[in-house]
């Protein structure tokens, strides 16, 4: 089997059972993953709004840990995924550079929750997508996307504490390339959500 084919997540139609769709919003830096996050674990192909990178992003656009990337995302990503049989969240990658800002409230409006994914080799490029979800009071978990082996050397505590982040928001690892991982971290953002709403969801 090509690898490049086995690689495609299935692409599912909508589930007859479904009952309740939800918004979650992926935020996080340039080149951080988010379009590849959500690609991953869409049962549809996800709409991108990618533009090919151009001299007018050169001195702009931080690409030392990304050399290859020559796109980049300029409104949103958009993906579906079936969380269960009653539940499909919709999911709506946020752009990374500054300069696409303006589209942030129209990725972030009525989302249940938002996933922040991490880069540990550009930690700095998370405070500002960090400080707009918060911004909003939305539930949200931090995603540190391991793109090498080299970045399991640092610890979740150290990525915590490098995000100064508040005790009760859930940081965890993932990899946006597979699906699996990325099922794993929006499931977690659910639950941490309905832990939010009722405590008594936490306790054993």
């Amino acid at each position: 089997m090509d690898s490049a084919t086995s690689c495609e997540p299935p692409r599912m139609p909508l589930p007859q059972t479904a009952s309740r769709g939800v918004k979650i919003a992926v935020a996080g830096g340039f080149g951080v993953g988010k379009t590849t996050f959500v690609g991953a674990v869409s049962e549809i192909t996800p709409l991108r709004t990618e533009a090919e990178m151009t001299a007018a992003s050169i001195g702009t656009d931080d690409l030392s840990a990304t050399p290859s990337k020559t796109g980049t995302t300029v409104a949103f990503d958009f993906g579906r995924a079936a969380l269960s049989p009653s539940m499909v969240l919709y999911l709506f990658g946020a752009p990374g550079q500054e300069r696409f800002e303006f589209m942030w409230r129209t990725v972030l409006k009525g989302a249940l929750g938002t996933v922040v994914l991490v880069d540990t080799r550009r930690v700095e490029d998370s405070f500002r997508s960090l400080d707009r979800v918060e911004d909003t009071s939305l539930p949200y978990v931090v995603a540190h996307n391991v793109f090498g082996r080299e970045d399991r050397e640092h610890s979740l505590d150290d990525v915590r504490e490098a995000l100064q982040m508040a005790p009760g928001v859930p940081v965890m690892r993932c990899d946006a390339r597979d699906r699996q991982s990325v099922r794993g971290v929006l499931i977690a953002l659910v639950e941490h959500v309905m832990r939010l709403a009722d405590p008594r969801e936490g306790r054993a």
